[in-house]
């Protein structure tokens, strides 16, 4: 047998048309940035870039501050990748930080020693890059175990409603 859909009556449509939306929660009210593995590479090499400057104007070149700042931009790599692509979060925020450390790395005399100075930069504040990457690897171990639980939950629930 066919099914026969019945159009809706006009006052339903335009009852329906007037029912206000309800409003986003008050935590969600803001957008929340969803970069592809991509773009969060990008957007984390160009936030170091910015991080590297802001502490070469402001802090005379400071690796200290320099390290301190790539905690956050860690961390908001890490929470603005989608879900799909988390694991790219670990991997490309040590790439930013090595591409943002030349500016301050206080490298001379040309090629070689500019590439000296990024080296020994990177040796020498290795523990700023480790404790960034750790941050952005367990923000995102935290959020594929969040989106694994509610995956498993959601199953659990429309495997029930089914019997």
């Amino acid at each position: 047998m066919r099914s026969v859909r019945h159009p809706q009556v006009p006052a339903q449509v335009a009852r329906a048309a007037r029912r206000p939306r309800p409003a986003a929660p008050a935590g969600r009210r803001t957008p929340r940035p969803r970069l592809t593995g991509l773009g969060g590479g990008l957007f984390a090499c160009v936030a170091m870039l910015l991080v590297a400057g802001i502490s070469w104007l402001l802090f005379d070149s400071s690796l200290f501050a320099y390290g301190l700042l790539f905690l956050p931009v860690a961390a908001a790599t890490a929470l603005w990748v989608r879900p799909a692509d988390l694991i790219t979060a670990p991997v490309c925020v040590p790439i930013a930080f090595a591409a943002g450390v030349w500016p301050v790395s206080g490298g001379s005399g040309g090629f070689g020693g500019e590439l000296m100075g990024v080296v020994s930069a990177l040796s020498l504040h290795a523990g700023w890059l480790y404790a960034g990457t750790l941050v952005a690897a367990l923000i995102a171990l935290v959020r594929r175990a969040a989106l694994s639980g509610r995956r498993r939950a959601a199953r659990r629930g429309s495997s029930s409603a089914a019997y």
